[in-house]
This record gives C-alpha cells, sequence and structure tokens, in this order.
C-alpha cells in the first residue's frame, strides 16, 4: 500500500519504523456522524437567486427577498426554509474587517502532518486563538489553515509556540496575508 508521502507502508513496517506507521483511527467525533440526510435537491434560478441575495446580505427581509425574486412572501419563506433544512444554508454571519477588530494580521498556514491524524489535528487547530479557516487538501501539504492575529509577533508565537508544538504537525510554511478582497456574490 502506498502511503501519502508515496512510501510503501509495508517497507515502514518490515524496517521496524513504528513512528512511520499510520496512526490508528481515533473513534469518530459527534459531529463527524452527521444525520442521514436525503441526497441533494437541484437548485432552480429561484434558488440560486435567494442563495446570492442572502450572500450579499444575509439580513435581508423575506418580503425583499420574495419582491427581488418575483415570489410571494410565503414562497419566498418556505424557500429559505427548505434551503435551511437540506443544510445548503449553513448559518448567517458578518463578514468582519479583521484589521478594524484588532486582528491586523493575517496568514495561512500549511501543514503537513502525520497520515491519519486529521481527526487529532482538527481538534488542536481549533483551538488556536484567531483560527478562522481549516481545510484539510490534497497536494504538498495536508492542511490549511488561515489565522487572525493582532500583530505579526503574536503570529510568530503562534507558529513557533503552539503549531509547531503539536506532535502530528511535521512541518508548517506561513504565508502573509498583505490584503484581502472579499468577492461578493454575483447580483
Amino acid at each position: 500500500m502506498v502511503g501519502r508521502r508515496g512510501h510503501m507502508a509495508s517497507e515502514r513496517m518490515a524496517d521496524g519504523d513504528e513512528a512511520g506507521a499510520p496512526d490508528p483511527q481515533p473513534p469518530a467525533e459527534a459531529e463527524d456522524q452527521l444525520p442521514a440526510m436525503p441526497p441533494p435537491r437541484p437548485l432552480d434560478s429561484i434558488d440560486r437567486d435567494i442563495l446570492r441575495m442572502l450572500q450579499a446580505d444575509g439580513r435581508a427581509s423575506i418580503r425583499s427577498v420574495a419582491e427581488r425574486v418575483h415570489v410571494s412572501r410565503a414562497n419566498a419563506y418556505a424557500r429559505i426554509n427548505r434551503l435551511i433544512e437540506d443544510g445548503v444554508i449553513r448559518g448567517f454571519g458578518a463578514r468582519v474587517n479583521h484589521e478594524r477588530a484588532g486582528q491586523g494580521a493575517s496568514a495561512y498556514i500549511t501543514l503537513k502532518i502525520v497520515q491519519n491524524s486529521w481527526r487529532t489535528v482538527r481538534a488542536q487547530l481549533r483551538d488556536l486563538p484567531g483560527a478562522a479557516h481549516i481545510a484539510l487538501v490534497s497536494g504538498d501539504f495536508d492542511v490549511l489553515l488561515l489565522v487572525h492575529s493582532p500583530d505579526n509577533r503574536a503570529l510568530r508565537e503562534l507558529v513557533l509556540t503552539r503549531l509547531q508544538a503539536i506532535p502530528e504537525v511535521l512541518s508548517t510554511r506561513t504565508l502573509l496575508v498583505f490584503e484581502e478582497t472579499d468577492l461578493d456574490p454575483a447580483p
């Protein structure tokens, strides 16, 4: 069997390198066991218009949504509820200007982690101050982490003291964010 890094798992075991052997899978976390959801329903043009409108303004009233997409308020209300129940809409939130909120330093941090340690690492990354987004990805690294911190000194401490202290993290690479632009959905 070929491991993530291209090494033969049987070669590692034959060489007696137990440290290189994959970690056993930890028990599934409660949130990993999502309730059985029906297969996704196709979205029509009205659903897509509602989604674009709510992405641009999550505080839009049912009345304004109905008027904009040319349906009754009852229809708009039912469609939004269905999108929520189907898991298409995961929630509503505010877009934050992190610099104005005292989080002037942002970075994407790539991590290489021990094979099969995703759940353990994810749990530890969630506890990091300023962690905004965590993704398990394919390619030259395993995890992409977006963090916001008050300044570069705090960011440095986060990487050197907190991230690199996680035993399953093999290496990190920090990419400083100089400027961000939110892409608003098409009107």
